[in-house]
């Protein structure tokens, strides 16, 4: 297929340093979805409240993401941006803000992001409402899910229709529901719905086995990864943290600790990262350091680009869809 003015004018401009990472990183991500491999995205950041969703939900319907890890904030927040948009209120000066400037966003109900300020009641609570009815009717039955699969009920389950605020085709989540893609979320008790099952679990409301843990998470990357590898599976990852390291791990886990020696290294890495190298820090790890922990092969297509994710993923997307 013909590429698009946006694919045309980064590969004819984008010739040196990170530009010409994002672009071979690309050229490289679209080659291996064209020899059969799989394709995890990690989120990391606030790139939902960043809206990646108006191009990632494309991503996940054009098949050009297979598997999707997340933080538990970019799981919820894009949801609320699809229920509380035009509640949002973006700060352009932020870097000017004073102590008592940022308290008057807390006591107005604005929870900062760097310059974008999400609304406490239009936000959370409205979801709030919702899932604790999903949870509440999973712990009643004794049944046990995912965070992702709790988020995947509401969203399918049309009860946030009512509350529609941007155009759906640009929420991921939901277009991850809708093709049921598997997410794997670890550490979701860091995020604002996490704290709020918590709160339910220190009432007595719930109970905290209703929630799939972390353990689970990876035990059932571990199958997915069993069964999906064999043309390979590649890594794309943007920013740092827990959303990459957690599943980056299954491999040698698999290799090592339960000595699956036919186990494939990923297929491909490319990391997007403001995160300069740094003494111990995981985000700025060069790739090749990877190799060391049994993650990577000496012959895995490897990419650092270090950059500004909500800059560079967009620009990725457009080339792989063609844009």
């Amino acid at each position: 297929m013909n590429k698009g003015p946006i694919s045309q004018f980064i590969t004819k401009h984008y010739l040196h340093f990170n530009s010409a990472a994002l672009v071979d990183a690309a050229k490289a991500y679209e080659a291996q979805l064209e020899n059969g491999a799989k394709m995890m995205v990690t989120l990391a950041g606030a790139m939902s409240t960043a809206e990646i969703g108006k191009i990632f939900a494309e991503m996940i319907r054009r098949d050009k993401v297979q598997i999707i890890s997340c933080t538990g904030a970019n799981l919820e927040e894009d949801i609320m941006n699809l229920v509380a948009h035009s509640h949002y209120e973006r700060v352009p000066n932020y870097r000017d803000l004073t102590p008592e400037q940022e308290w008057d966003l807390l006591e107005r109900g604005l929870n900062r992001v760097t310059d974008t300020c999400i609304p406490e009641h239009e936000a959370f609570r409205r979801l709030q409402k919702h899932i604790y009815k999903i949870w509440k009717d999973a712990d009643d039955k004794g049944e046990r899910y995912f965070p992702h699969e709790f988020m995947y009920k509401m969203l399918l389950s049309g009860v946030l229709e009512e509350y529609y605020e941007i155009d759906l085709k640009d929420s991921w989540m939901y277009a991850a529901a809708e093709k049921n893609l598997p997410i794997i979320v670890p550490g979701w008790e860091d995020s604002t719905m996490g704290n709020i099952f918590a709160s339910y679990v220190i009432k007595g409301d719930l109970k905290a086995s209703t929630m799939k843990s972390g353990i689970e998470y990876m035990t059932f990357l571990a199958d997915w990864y069993t069964k999906n590898s064999k043309s390979g599976v590649g890594f794309f990852q943007i920013g740092g943290g827990i959303a990459g390291d957690f599943p980056i791990c299954v491999v040698p886990m698999l290799y090592q600790d339960m000595e699956m020696h036919d186990v494939p290294f990923w297929s491909y890495f490319c990391q997007i990262s403001d995160s300069t190298t740094s003494y111990g820090s995981y985000s700025g790890a060069v790739p090749n350091e990877k190799i060391t922990w049994g993650k990577l092969d000496i012959t895995t297509p490897k990419f650092i680009i270090e950059s500004d994710a909500t800059i560079v993923a967009p620009l990725i997307f457009a080339y792989l869809l063609d844009m």
